[in-house]
């Protein structure tokens, strides 16, 4: 099971900073968050393009992808794909999410484990970063604008022109090292 994903809004009152509650909280230099139509919209001409048709296992799978804020596995999403349409198997997922992820509306991430996660909320945050606590799993997205300057100062002065990036910050948690436990902790990876 992929762990929950938590926002946090590094220094929140600061003027450089951006808030990641969902609907509170600015975007980055003025940019409009899609709506779920727009990229539902956006992927069915995708599809389109590549001469592919529009199902009703498919149109769950793009639902089931895009109804969650959480990042999610390939058996997560057949588990909420099938929800929504009994008859959606694992081969139309499996089919499924590489043209999600082609068509740039959903990312494939590497946290670490052994399983790829997919993370519908880069659309809206395009910038944020991830935390892994290397104890639980748990995955905390991050977004600063000083980082996002400091990458492109880097690349800039390196000679590049950045065109996607991606920062996973791996660390122990602070509180199961001083205390022992974590109160963040699932109760299943609990020792």
């Amino acid at each position: 099971m992929v762990p929950t994903v938590r926002r946090v809004a590094l220094f929140p009152d600061g003027p450089d900073q951006v808030a990641l509650t969902r609907g509170t909280g600015p975007l980055p230099c003025g940019e409009v968050t899609p709506s779920r139509d727009s990229v539902r919209d956006s992927l069915y001409g995708y599809l389109a393009g590549k001469g592919l048709r529009r199902t009703a296992q498919r149109d769950a799978v793009i639902g089931a992808a895009f109804s969650t804020k959480e990042h999610f596995s390939a058996e997560e999403l057949l588990v909420m794909a099938h929800r929504m349409n009994g008859s959606v198997s694992r081969a139309t997922v499996y089919r499924t999410l590489p043209l999600l992820v082609e068509s740039g509306l959903l990312r494939e991430l590497d946290l670490g484990g052994e399983t790829k996660v997919y993370d519908p909320n880069f659309l809206e945050h395009p910038t944020h970063n991830h935390l892994v606590c290397l104890d639980c799993k748990k995955i905390i997205e991050f977004e600063d604008l000083n980082m996002e300057l400091l990458e492109n100062c880097i690349t800039r002065r390196l000679g590049f022109s950045p065109a996607n990036k991606m920062v996973k910050i791996e660390a122990h948690c602070d509180e199961l090292k001083l205390r022992g436990s974590c109160s963040k902790r699932p109760a299943e990876t609990a020792n």
